[in-house]
C-alpha cells in the first residue's frame, strides 16, 4: 500500500508531521541515551527511574514549547509579509495585474491566456494576493502551519519515544533490564527510520540503519561517559 501523498503533504506543512517524527525521535534517543548513562555510572533502579521519568515529562514539555514558538514565530513572520503583500496589491491593482501575468506566464501559460486570467484575478484582491503568493513567493497563505497541533503533536510523541526504554526499568532491574530497555529502543528507532524511509519515497533500510545508527551512537556515548564518572549514588 502507498502512503496518501496528499495527507502527509498537508501535515508537513502544517508543521504537525514534522514535529510528530521529530518527538518521538528525539524522545527515543534522548531517554535510551540517559538511562544508559546512569546505569553505567551505577545507579539504583529508583534513581534510574526517576531520571527516566523526569526527562520524559520534561523533555516532552520542553519540545511541545519549542516547537510552539517556532510554529508561531514562523507564523506571524509570513502573515505579516502576506499582509504587506496584499495592502501594495489593493493600492495599486494595476501592478497586481501585471505581477499576476508575469507568474502565469513564466509558469507556462500563453501571453493571452495570462492577460486574461490576470485580469480576472485582479478583480479579486483576496484571490490576487493568493495567487501572487503561491507564485512570486513560494507560500501557501492556507498552510502557514498550525502552532497548538505541532506542539501538541511533538509533546505526545516525544513522551512515547521516551516511554519506550523506560518501561521495562518499571517492572524490574537489573543487566537483563538494561539489555531489554536498548534491545526495544532499538526496534523502535528501525520501525521509525523505515517510517520515514517509506513515506518519503526513498530506502527504507537505509533509513532504518542511520536511525538505529544516531540511537546506538547518543547510547554508546552516555554509557561510556556514565561508566567513566562511575559512582554509586544512594
Amino acid at each position: 500500500m502507498k502512503p496518501n501523498r496528499q495527507r502527509i503533504l498537508e501535515q508537513a506543512q502544517s508543521g504537525t508531521a514534522r514535529a510528530a517524527l521529530l518527538g518521538i525521535s528525539d524522545g527515543l534517543v534522548t531517554n535510551v541515551s540517559l538511562i544508559l548513562g546512569v546505569v553505567a555510572a551505577g545507579a539504583p533502579v529508583q534513581v534510574i527511574r526517576l531520571a527516566g521519568a523526569a526527562s520524559m515529562i520534561a523533555g516532552a514539555v520542553s519540545m511541545a514549547v519549542g516547537e510552539y514558538i517556532s510554529m508561531q514565530g514562523q507564523r506571524e513572520l509570513l502573515s505579516s509579509v502576506l499582509e504587506a503583500e496584499r495592502d501594495e496589491l489593493h493600492r495599486n491593482p494595476e501592478q497586481a495585474h501585471s505581477v499576476l501575468e508575469q507568474a502565469l506566464t513564466a509558469d507556462g501559460v500563453t501571453q493571452s491566456t495570462a492577460h486574461t486570467a490576470a485580469k480576472e484575478i485582479a478583480r479579486n484582491p483576496e484571490k490576487a494576493s493568493t495567487v501572487y503568493a503561491r507564485a512570486n513567493l513560494g507560500i501557501n497563505p492556507d498552510a502557514l502551519g498550525a502552532p497548538y497541533r505541532a506542539a501538541a503533536s511533538s509533546f505526545v510523541m516525544f513522551f512515547v519515544g521516551a516511554l519506550i526504554p523506560l518501561s521495562p526499568w518499571l517492572a524490574a532491574d537489573g543487566t537483563v533490564t538494561a539489555a531489554i530497555s536498548l534491545g526495544l529502543s532499538g526496534i523502535a528507532a528501525l520501525c521509525i527510520g523505515g517510517y520515514l524511509g517509506y513515506t518519503t519515497g526513498g530506502t527504507i533500510w537505509k533509513s532504518a540503519l542511520r536511525q538505529l545508527f544516531v540511537l546506538i551512537l547518543g547510547a554508546g556515548a552516555t554509557f561510556l561517559i556514565g561508566h567513566f564518572f562511575h559512582a554509586t549514588l544512594t
